[in-house]
């Protein structure tokens, strides 16, 4: 089955993300041991060591770090995404986590560094390719 390049969603440490998603919340792992958020998940916190790595809810507030529209194809299934914007965004409530993700409902000339944004989820899926996954993506917070 050709699924790139939709995301992994059975992999073990990504799988509580992806699930979330489905359900519209967005989870990160949160480290029992010092508090910290892991990002990406790892099965162990590298800042402590810490084994325990339990899901936690946050609210999908942030600010927008950076943002590149993209406008000319790099893999063939994203073709009719065209134009698109990926970016950055940094959460309000998970210090030291960075999403790289995708930025909708508004133009590129648009955005601007640290403007507020919030998560919503779409589906994502691509001509050509099998199966399909909702995922959180960000808008401009209204």
């Amino acid at each position: 089955m050709n699924n790139a390049p939709l995301p992994e969603g059975d992999w073990p440490l990504t799988r509580p993300f992806w699930e979330a998603a489905a359900d519209g919340r967005l989870v990160l792992p949160r480290c029992g041991g010092c508090g910290r958020f892991v990002w990406y998940p790892e099965e162990s916190c590298p800042y402590c060591g810490a084994g325990e790595l339990p899901w936690v809810e946050v609210s999908g507030h942030g600010q927008l770090f950076s943002w590149a529209e993209v406008k000319h194809r790099l893999h063939p299934p994203y073709e009719d995404e065209l134009p698109y914007v990926s970016g950055i965004v940094v959460l309000e409530d998970a210090p030291g986590v960075r999403l790289v993700t995708r930025i909708v409902d508004c133009r590129a000339e648009d955005l601007a560094m640290d403007q507020a944004v919030e998560v919503v989820y779409r589906t994502l899926r691509f001509k050509g390719v099998d199966g399909e996954v909702v995922a959180p993506v960000f808008r401009p917070r209204r």
